[in-house]
Parts: C-alpha cells; sequence; structure tokens
C-alpha cells in the first residue's frame, strides 16, 4: 500500500484524526465560505452539510500527504485518489457519493474565481449499476399496521405514523419536522419541507387522517416541550418531536411483530407509495411532484421496478413459458 493509500486507511480507521481534520477545515477561510454556501445559497441542512464536508475531508487527507493544496488539485491527482478509495475497499456507490461531493467544493472554487479550470470536470463517476429498492406489497403494509398494539400509550401515534409515510411517501426527516400548521386535513393535504428547504403539497388519504385524528385525541394529553408544541409526532415520555432513529426503531420493531423477513426502514414505505402508485396507472410526473424529486431521472427508477414485475409477471403467465415449465417438470 503506497503512502495515498495508507492516509485514507488510517483516515477510515482513526476518528480522533479526523475529528481533528475537520476542527482544521474551520480554520481554513475557503472552507469556511465553502459551507456558509451551502448553508445559505444551496440551503442544505445540517446533516447534508456535514456529509459534504466529510466527502472533501477524505481529499484534504491526500493533498496533506502529497503536499499540496485543495487549490493546486489536477485532474490526475483526482484519479489517483479514486483509485485510492478503490484500494482501501470503498464500495462504488460510496465512492461516487465522495466524488459527487468534491466536485460540488471546486464548482464552487470555480464560481468564486479561486481557480481558472476545474479538476472534475473530466472525471467519471465509478460504475454502481442500479439498485432496485425492497418494496412491501399492500398486504404487507396492512400487516404492519395491523401488528402495532392499540392498548399501549404510543400504540396510535405509531399507527398513524405508519399510515402517514406509507399514504404521502415522506422522507423520515419530512415525517419528523411535520408541523400542525403543515396540515390542511378538510382540504385532504399536508405541507411538506423537503430538501434545499422547498416545500410541497402532497395528497393525504382519508384513512391516515382518521389515524391522526384519534392520535390527536391521546396528544392532548402531552405536555410539549418549549419551541416542539408545533410538531405532529411528539414523545409520550419527553414532550419532544420524534427523532429519526425512534421512527426506525418502531419500524423494525413492527416489521418483526408482522413476521415479514425483509429489511424494512422508514424509506421502504416511501418506495412502496411509488411503487403501488405507478402500478396503478399514476404518471411519472405526477409521482416525482409528490416525492419531491428535483430530477425526473431519479423517479425512473420505479419504472424499472415495474418493468421487473411486468416481466415476472409475463414468465409466469405466458403460455409458452407455462408449457415448458410442465415440460421440465
Amino acid at each position: 500500500m503506497d503512502s495515498f493509500c495508507l492516509s485514507l486507511a488510517l483516515h477510515y480507521l482513526c476518528s480522533a484524526k479526523v475529528g481533528k481534520r475537520m476542527e482544521s477545515n474551520k480554520k481554513n477561510p475557503i472552507i469556511e465560505r465553502y459551507k456558509q454556501y451551502l448553508r445559505l445559497e444551496k440551503s442544505f441542512s445540517a446533516h447534508t452539510l456535514d456529509a459534504y464536508c466529510k466527502d472533501l475531508d477524505k481529499l484534504k487527507a491526500y493533498v496533506e500527504v502529497e503536499d499540496k493544496s485543495l487549490l493546486d488539485v489536477t485532474p490526475a491527482d483526482l484519479h489517483h485518489f479514486i483509485a485510492g478509495l478503490h484500494d482501501v475497499g470503498i464500495h462504488p456507490r460510496s465512492q461516487a457519493r465522495i466524488l459527487s461531493g468534491i466536485r460540488s467544493f471546486y464548482r464552487f472554487l470555480l464560481l468564486e474565481d479561486y481557480i481558472s479550470a476545474d479538476p472534475t470536470e473530466l472525471i467519471e463517476s465509478p460504475r454502481i449499476g442500479m439498485h432496485l429498492p425492497d418494496v412491501l406489497s399492500v398486504e404487507e403494509i396492512d400487516a404492519i399496521i395491523a401488528s402495532i398494539d392499540l392498548s399501549k400509550i404510543e400504540g396510535q401515534r405509531d399507527r398513524a405514523i405508519l399510515e402517514v409515510l406509507y399514504s404521502c411517501g415522506l422522507r423520515v426527516s419530512e415525517l419528523c419536522n411535520l408541523r400542525l400548521s403543515d396540515l390542511y386535513l378538510r382540504e385532504g393535504f399536508i405541507r411538506v419541507l423537503g430538501k434545499g428547504n422547498k416545500q410541497r403539497l402532497v395528497p393525504i388519504s382519508s384513512r391516515a387522517v382518521d389515524e391522526l385524528q384519534r392520535y390527536f385525541e391521546q396528544r392532548a394529553d402531552i405536555v410539549p416541550k418549549r419551541d416542539h408544541e408545533d410538531y405532529v409526532f411528539l414523545s409520550f415520555r419527553r414532550g419532544s418531536k420524534l427523532s429519526r432513529i425512534m421512527v426506525f426503531h418502531i419500524v423494525k420493531v413492527q416489521t418483526e411483530a408482522a413476521g415479514i423477513h425483509k429489511t424494512v426502514s422508514p424509506h421502504t414505505f416511501r418506495h412502496s407509495f411509488a411503487t403501488h402508485l405507478l402500478e396503478g396507472g399514476a404518471h411519472l410526473r405526477a409521482i416525482q411532484i409528490m416525492l419531491g424529486h428535483e430530477s425526473i431521472t431519479t423517479t425512473e427508477i420505479y419504472s424499472h421496478i415495474d418493468t421487473h414485475r411486468m416481466r415476472q409477471e409475463i414468465i409466469g403467465c405466458h403460455p409458452r413459458n407455462i408449457k415448458f415449465g410442465r415440460r421440465k417438470s
């Protein structure tokens, strides 16, 4: 392993050193301006901002070993950097994400006239293939929701959470940040604050509305924490808005209780929402708007899921395949 690969390996293994590097980033005025650009002009959340800074930190680890400045990085340097990520076992999908963050940094440098040419312009992202997300059938979603014990104090709240996740196709962060002032239940819509602080209106099913109304009867007994009064989903014990981790835990517990042996997360409900809409005849553009995807290409993955299922149905139902299967048996 050369010095570059060794530095990357140490970067991943030594979290204390990573922390020190991130602290040193704060003293770099260019990186500070970049973070301000992401926060104010791109409207990135704290979570996304942190991810972009960590991606940049990986490149910084490389240039420090090579005794270079981030402003002096060349396309050849970036090729070596990506090769090093591969050498230390970083998955191509993670490589592509890291490269995306680095591209963002150099576009900022070009925009602000720190550099005259973007070294990432001709760098190709690693080929990662297409990942088709797991989806649940309507019966499986019903089973997960039905597995909730309504005799528990949080039972109705959890039931409302799962119904809203599936009915509206929300990201888990969008669910946690949903406010009472965002609900237009009489009109059948909710207002969602998505990525980049972009708002969208999403239809909500009458079943999800019913579950919310039942939950609100219990929510009236919760004493909300200060500044958390307007959040829809609260902790019964602390009175604060629910965390992402808590929603993941609810989904995991109820999936196991329903006896479903799939890897299910809150995002699985979102994937299932989109897939079932497409199977029901919804237009891809409408699904894009409801999911809050900036690009239609992100939404198009669901058309591939539908194509895959269509192929399975044809294989199972076409007379040529049925006859072939009988002859084999």
